[in-house]
């Protein structure tokens, strides 16, 4: 029996989810292990060294199980972890292995919506505090100016399941309003952070319905599609059976209750240790 050799997709809690899903959704073929380090999430407020350091430990815990190619679905993961894994680890640990994140994706994306070349980004302290997005922007689109703003209240009111009352509109309404009143031209905003699709139609409500919002998923899908296609040899290292395996760090049970509400279908996880 061939061994599997499933896409890895990581992230440090449930928001990554959002991303398999479409992703699933895109390229259903494909073997895929989704692993969530719920013990330590969420990771937004960690340090670059602290974040650095459990990311590798889930990658190198993916390419143990045969993951011949990981998407790190986690803003801060990819912020603050990915270009270093890349740069310094993988050449020398894994070189026939390769790990993607979902900043260059959406950044390359989000310069062919705007009109007006003035951008919104909205994510976690880390996120934002990496300038990671005006980064890769600027490398495809020096011309459009990226403005951003930190939500440190958002991810954990979805985590606790409390995005749904008058507490979260408040946290909501108030960062926006800081996102916008920062220019008056902005016309695209790009939800950098995996988690806030939960919560779109909070965001559509406090936003003028002029301004397009950009999902991650639909693009990071897109643009794995198109690499996959252009990397043969990666696309044949993977198996395609269209299984799904679910992983957390922390509770089962805990995990299977909120990823069904990110997934959107039921899942059955097994914990582990990484």
């Amino acid at each position: 029996m061939q061994q599997s050799r499933p896409i890895g997709i990581f992230d440090s809690g449930y928001g990554g989810l959002t991303v398999f899903r479409a992703i699933k959704d895109r390229l259903p073929q494909y073997d895929y292990v989704y692993l969530g380090d719920n013990a330590r999430a969420p990771y937004g407020d960690r340090s670059f060294q602290t974040v650095y350091e459990y990311t590798l430990q889930a990658v190198n815990y993916l390419f143990d199980i045969g993951c011949p190619l990981i998407i790190l679905a986690c803003n801060t993961a990819s912020a603050k972890a990915l270009r270093q894994i890349q740069k310094n680890y993988l050449p020398t640990i894994a070189s026939e292995n390769r790990v993607l994140g979902v900043i260059r994706p959406s950044a390359e994306e989000i310069g062919a919506y705007t009109r007006t070349k003035s951008v919104g980004i909205v994510g976690t302290r880390g996120t934002i505090r990496s300038d990671s997005y005006k980064l890769e922007i600027a490398k495809t689109y020096p011309e459009v100016q990226v403005f951003q703003q930190e939500c440190p209240m958002w991810v954990p009111l979805i985590e606790h399941g409390e995005y749904d009352t008058p507490q979260a509109d408040i946290q909501i309404k108030k960062n926006m309003d800081q996102l916008l009143s920062q220019s008056d031209i902005i016309d695209t905003i790009l939800l950098g952070c995996t988690h806030y699709p939960l919560i779109l139609d909070k965001i559509r409500s406090h936003t003028p319905e002029n301004i397009t919002i950009l999902t991650q998923g639909p693009i990071v899908a897109d643009k794995l599609d198109d690499y996959l296609q252009r990397h043969k040899d990666i696309a044949n290292a993977i198996t395609k059976n269209g299984n799904m395996t679910f992983l957390t760090t922390d509770d089962a049970e805990r995990f299977n209750d909120n990823a069904t509400i990110f997934f959107g279908e039921e899942v059955t996880a097994k914990q582990v240790r990484i």
